[in-house]
């Protein structure tokens, strides 16, 4: 799937680890650091491709991995699914390819899976993140101790 100059690209065993070694824990998201390593990111990888529930996509920009994008808790006869973002650096923030992976992301599940609900959380301090899915018409639903919890359903 394309869109301008941005793609998200099925998850290869490749492509995962393009992403994880290069990428730079967000401060916002985390008080560690990323340190990439070989052995565990392939254990991780075999975890994540194994669970049916999920599905992963590398973002693309001219040909280089900036980000990944999933679909977790998938529920076929619900028809919903929660997603997750992450970009690899402080580099490619703010320039709207999350944004774009979100709406491609968003088409894909909507028009090839037949979904009709997507749920989003964001980390409460992460004004960026929900500032993003409000514009892409995710509606707030609620806050616990760490997240706010968006949904957008499937127009009709």
């Amino acid at each position: 799937m394309k869109r301008t100059n941005i793609a998200i690209l099925p998850c290869t065993n490749a492509l995962w680890h393009e992403f994880w070694s290069g990428y730079v824990a967000d401060p916002m998201m985390s008080n560690i650091e990323h340190i990439y390593g070989y052995d565990i990111c392939e254990k991780i990888y075999w975890d994540k491709m194994a669970d049916v529930t999920r599905r992963y996509f590398l973002i693309v920009c001219d040909e280089k991995v900036i980000g990944y994008i999933y679909l977790k808790h998938i529920d076929l006869d619900k028809k919903s699914s929660e997603f997750g973002v992450a970009l690899i650096d402080d580099s490619v923030k703010g320039k709207g390819y999350g944004t774009e992976a979100i709406k491609l992301l968003v088409e894909y599940a909507f028009d090839e899976m037949g979904l009709e609900t997507i749920v989003a959380s964001s980390v409460l301090r992460n004004t960026r993140s929900q500032h993003v899915l409000a514009n892409l018409g995710f509606v707030y639903t609620h806050s616990d101790c760490k997240f706010m919890w968006y949904k957008l359903e499937r127009e009709m």
